[in-house]
């Protein structure tokens, strides 16, 4: 990557005061989309946001970097942002935002705030929605999912961003941006990192002609006869996570032949799949894109019949209910650990369980996700091991 001196931009953080949180942020139901909290190096842009959208009750700090420096860069026209978030970038003067996302939450945030929002995973080819590509292209890096979603991303920059166009690319130095930076380095050919703000990274980078880097391929494995297709990113997609295996073993009794089963964020597919196999007709839903396709495509290998929705919680089921609901929720968005989504996981198998249907979770040792299910029925532990519990309940008839 050739360097030539540019004017960086150093953004000092001790400087900066709290974010003054909105009452919105504070109250309202898992569903209500509401205004950002944004401290005040933002003022004058807006964003909104809702629970399960990275940054939730703010935005992602390197999102926030981001915006600074394309403030300051006085970036102005077409801007496709492939990591859109809640549309903080929508609101710089003169940007013309198209939004990509693949967070089912943060999409619902992105049209509230009416963008022209595109679900979209990386890799997939935008110009079918925007013939023409634009000449700026901003990206958040993330790397808390792992460094084939990220040089995924980085490829998918570099094929949406056309030569002589300029990519914005921020990132968390702590979660692989440096490496990133390299990879994307190599495929622009110009650019170097023009703000800094504690942790936070953003480069700026002008693409020479060229090929696009390859895409990672996706991983996988096998678990009592199952093959499971990992795409990058994607929860456990390179090996068995032992708390689902831990579901499963507890489960081996359990006769789920010709039942409705609900498989709550199904990640790679792997509990939707176990379910099918034993006689269940399953759903499967994910707020991620990637995960959605990761879990057809792990139908699709065992030739098991299933549907898999991209769904915010249970917001895409219409009016579907389950005879059992299985879950492993997430606690994490993004960097931090948030257990909205989780208890959220629970509210909606209490809407969708049939009287009598029950609930199957897991979890780790500390998540105080009793109380949430005890509001369901009594709360059953069918194991424990490993620092992590089953948890059962069963809906009142």
């Amino acid at each position: 990557m050739t360097r030539k001196p540019k004017p960086k931009v150093r953004f000092s953080r001790p400087a900066r005061p709290p974010a003054e949180v909105p009452p919105q942020a504070e109250a309202g139901s898992y569903f209500d989309v509401r205004p950002a909290a944004l401290p005040p190096r933002l003022e004058g842009l807006r964003a909104l946001t809702k629970p399960g959208v990275r940054g939730f009750p703010g935005v992602d700090d390197a999102q926030s970097l981001l915006a600074q420096t394309m403030r300051r860069d006085r970036v102005r026209g077409d801007v496709l942002d492939l990591a859109a978030g809640g549309g903080l970038l929508g609101s710089l003067p003169g940007v013309t935002l198209r939004a990509v996302e693949g967070s089912a939450p943060a999409l619902a945030a992105l049209r509230e705030a009416g963008l022209d929002a595109h679900p979209a995973a990386p890799g997939d080819d935008l110009r079918e929605r925007w013939p023409e590509r634009p000449r700026t292209v901003a990206l958040v890096l993330a790397g808390d999912r792992g460094n084939a979603y990220a040089l995924a991303q980085v490829a998918w920059a570099h094929a949406c961003t056309p030569p002589g166009g300029t990519l914005y690319l921020a990132g968390d130095r702590d979660k692989g941006y440096d490496r990133y930076v390299r990879a994307a380095g190599n495929a622009f050919g110009t650019g170097e990192t023009i703000a800094r703000d504690g942790g936070m990274r953003v480069a700026r980078m002008v693409r020479r002609p060229g090929p696009t880097p390859a895409f990672p391929d996706p991983e996988g494995y096998e678990l009592e006869g199952l093959r499971v297709v990992g795409l990058p990113g994607v929860f456990s997609a390179a090996k068995p996570d032992r708390a689902t295996a831990l579901l499963l073993g507890a489960l081996e009794e359990v006769d789920f032949t010709g039942q409705r089963v609900l498989d709550l964020g199904c990640g790679t597919g792997l509990i939707g799949a176990w379910a099918a196999r034993r006689g269940a007709e399953v759903t499967l839903v994910d707020g991620d894109l990637q995960s959605v396709r990761s879990a057809q495509a792990t139908l699709a290998a065992n030739g098991l019949p299933g549907e898999v929705l991209h769904s915010d919680v249970d917001a895409g089921l219409g009016e579907r209910t389950f005879g059992a609901v299985l879950t492993n929720p997430p606690f994490h968005v993004g960097r931090g650990v948030v257990l909205d989504v989780a208890r959220e996981f629970i509210a909606a198998a209490g809407r969708r369980l049939t009287p009598g249907g029950t609930l199957y979770l897991v979890a780790n040792e500390p998540l105080p996700y009793e109380a949430a299910l005890g509001t369901l029925g009594p709360v059953r532990e069918l194991r424990r091991e490993g620092g992590f519990k089953v948890l059962a309940v069963t809906r009142a008839g």
